[in-house]
């Protein structure tokens, strides 16, 4: 898109004087970034903030069927922007799995024309996406953000219902423990993630993708009791697949009493997947939340001149048009 172009999309007039600040400074092409491909496009870039309850979805990934959040989405925005799917080059931060949740899934989009306002955009997105997915952030984005490359940290959430009875309310964000777990040695179990480790053996093999490198740092790992409901959360520097749901049943026999806390860097040191299956199945997808994914400042800096990030837009009603009784 060259600097001189302009369009004008749904009613919204464009701000002349942005295409030098909002396009991407190269042509269309794949560079190399370490063992990542990165596509570079003209255009305007667009951040998202998306929440959604995976319960009916088969993750994040775009396929097209069963039905996935990234193929609702990119629908979502086809509609609002009437570009097809391949212009949209939509790419999220973490492919979270079938039946896993997120608040603060982050992803981007790029469009050949700039918005001067996108509150517009923000409704149609959410009027056109099903009732368990939404966007709750849309801002644009400098040319060298990327959603899933860019990103520094992520923080997930495992609930736990540590209880005789499953809270009905919460059976499709939490994973039901009818075993009295002892948050105590959990605590202390969960202190020997943090650091930096080959997580080898805490990772499930991927169809989709090779493991490029098994060696993340965990900055934190908390467990916090909420009455029946135990919350653990982790955040790490980046997560192999389904690394938070093995280290989460391991934290579970180990509440369970079933194995010691000093266990973990046993199996961490053997960097086989096998020794953990040993001890512990997979953690059920229910009780997973991608919370934040988080960035560099720089990165999440708005172009100079754009318009301002939105979070949805309040109604207000000025006068009742209803009689009182």
């Amino acid at each position: 898109m060259s600097s001189s172009t302009s369009v004008l999309v749904a009613g919204l007039p464009c701000h002349p004087n942005l295409n030098a600040t909002l396009s991407s400074p190269t042509n269309t092409s794949n560079t190399k970034d370490g063992d990542n491909l990165v596509m570079k496009v003209d255009g305007f870039k667009w951040r998202l903030v998306i929440a959604y309850d995976g319960t009916r979805y088969a993750g994040w990934q775009y396929q097209s069927s069963p039905p996935t959040i990234q193929r609702y989405v990119e629908k979502a925005l086809m509609g609002a922007t009437k570009l097809e799917r391949k212009d949209l080059h939509l790419v999220g931060a973490s492919r979270t799995d079938k039946g896993v949740h997120a608040w603060g899934q982050v992803a981007h989009f790029v469009t050949p024309f700039n918005y001067d306002r996108i509150e517009s955009i923000h409704s149609a997105l959410n009027g056109n996406l099903p009732e368990d997915i939404r966007v709750r952030e849309i801002s644009p984005a400098v040319p060298e953000f990327h959603a899933r490359f860019s990103a520094q940290r992520k923080v997930y959430h495992y609930r736990i219902y540590n209880d005789t009875f499953m809270d009905p309310f919460q059976r499709h964000n939490a994973y039901h423990s009818a075993h009295k777990l002892n948050p105590a040695v959990m605590r202390e179990a969960a202190k020997y993630f943090i650091g930096k480790h080959d997580f080898s053996a805490f990772v499930n093999a991927s169809q989709k993708e090779r493991v490029r490198d098994p060696v993340k740092d965990i900055f934190r790992f908390d467990v916090v009791q909420m009455g029946a409901l135990l919350q653990l959360e982790v955040e790490g520097s980046g997560f192999l697949y389904r690394q938070v749901r093995n280290m989460v049943a391991m934290l579970l026999q180990i509440g369970r009493e079933a194995v010691p806390p000093d266990i973990i860097p046993k199996i961490l040191a053997t960097r086989d997947r096998r020794e953990l299956a040993k001890y512990s199945l997979l953690a059920p997808p229910q009780g997973l939340c991608l919370m934040t994914v988080k960035y560099n400042e720089e990165h999440l800096r708005l172009p100079s001149g754009s318009p301002n990030t939105s979070f949805g837009r309040h109604y207000t009603i000025n006068s009742c048009k209803l009689p009182f009784y």
